[in-house]
């Protein structure tokens, strides 16, 4: 998953910078923000691909499928598994 470092230099910005402009225009943590998109990427490819949980999830850049069914799941109250079989 992508660090606040690792956007802040994608960006050539500082990360105090890039998580006060965030915070200001989004009301959102840049953290917070990152696992937004994350949640929002996995949803797309949950219901628009036949990729496995585990395979979303590393490609996602998660190291451990737990992390990723654990971060979807407090997010969605659903695990990412009932999520696309919701869709599938």
């Amino acid at each position: 998953m992508p660090t606040v470092q690792y956007i802040a230099n994608q960006l050539n910005l500082s990360p105090n910078y890039l998580s006060d402009m965030l915070r200001v225009h989004t009301g959102q943590s840049t953290q917070q923000h990152i696992r937004n998109k994350m949640i929002a990427l996995a949803k797309e490819k949950l219901t628009s691909t036949n990729l496995s949980v585990s395979e979303i999830a590393y490609g996602l850049g998660f190291e451990h499928v737990q992390s990723f069914n654990r971060m979807f799941k407090s997010k969605t109250n659903q695990s990412p598994l009932e999520y696309k079989h919701r869709f599938n």
